[in-house]
């Protein structure tokens, strides 16, 4: 398996095709891509062997990237578009387990507390929850509804006790015949910090993609399916020093002063070159963009309005 810290699919297809020179697909690797108007572009990846999953180092199953162009400066035009495009998208997955307007739970991950990790619980407070209106309201409830719940766990740090622990008990209780899990995720790309959606069919394991890994939330260990929606937050600071690299190479190439050793040292990993001079001194940070707290905000109602949508 190839090393990288992203929980993107698709960007692991991409470094794995760019570091292996592969022009053709990764064995064991579906893929596809569309446009969706001009600012929203969806991409597939479908994993169909044990050999693609050993190569990208996820398991068999669906992952839809939904790119969002300018989501810093997203209108409501652009919002909605995008909403839209994740409903249509997630559909399809929900009916593939859930096609009969059955019980569903939305889990939202991670620390209401702190920014970059509180799109889980955010989203969660703007869910359409229907699932009382069955026993308290019956005659008003119309017979399209879908029974829907919702809950934003916390964190372990906050509680004390896993998450795996806290939906075991819930899906024992609610009985619900499908997970919908919020969480947010870790990129090795800049551009894609709060502009991208990720939506999968495999579950998710918490805090993987920050080395804070905790139990996996799947069928696995919680007997019914599991579609994950991510968001990436956060990037470690050897792919912003690599990052600023390539532009600092591009201003030098476009004034001029290309060489051969600056083409040379574009087409090197960067971000390996910079991960080893960091560690050592524990300078490898998780950062996040100053504007976090707006593109939380954008991407919040992206996904709830795509959830209620779908549901």
């Amino acid at each position: 398996m190839f090393d990288f810290r992203t929980d993107l699919a698709n960007e692991r297809r991409d470094m794995y095709k760019k570091a292996n020179n592969l022009e053709d697909e990764i064995p064991g690797i579906e893929a596809e891509e569309r446009n969706n108007g001009r600012y929203v572009k969806v991409t597939k990846v479908k994993i169909t062997t044990d050999e693609g999953a050993e190569i990208l180092g996820k398991p068999v199953g669906n992952y839809v990237t939904i790119d969002i162009k300018l989501f810093n400066v997203a209108g409501e035009a652009e919002i909605q578009t995008a909403a839209e495009t994740m409903a249509e998208e997630l559909k399809r997955l929900i009916n593939n387990f859930s096609p009969n307007k059955e019980d569903v739970l939305v889990v939202g991950l991670g620390n209401a507390n702190v920014t970059p990790d509180a799109l889980g619980s955010k989203v969660v407070s703007k869910i359409d929850v229907t699932r009382h209106w069955f026993t308290y309201m019956p005659e008003f409830t119309d017979e399209h509804t879908r029974p829907v719940s919702a809950i934003a766990p916390g964190v372990l740090g906050t509680t004390g006790i896993e998450t795996l622990e806290i939906l075991k008990g819930v899906v024992d209780n609610v009985k619900p015949k499908l997970l919908i899990v919020i969480d947010a995720l870790a990129s090795k790309s800049i551009e894609r910090i709060s502009s991208t959606i990720q939506i999968s069919d495999t579950g998710i394991i918490p805090g993987a993609g920050v080395g804070n890994t905790r139990k996996e939330l799947s069928q696995n260990t919680l007997g019914i399916p599991v579609i994950a929606i991510g968001v990436p937050t956060v990037v470690e600071a050897a792919v912003v020093a690599a990052d600023g690299l390539d532009f600092f190479i591009d201003k030098m190439q476009q004034e001029g002063k290309s060489n051969d050793y600056l083409n040379q040292l574009k087409e090197e990993d960067k971000y390996q070159i910079m991960k080893e001079v960091l560690l050592p001194g524990d300078y490898n940070f998780i950062v996040t963009p100053k504007e976090i707290d707006e593109l939380i905000i954008n991407m919040t109602s992206v996904i709830a309005r795509g959830i209620n949508m779908s549901l």
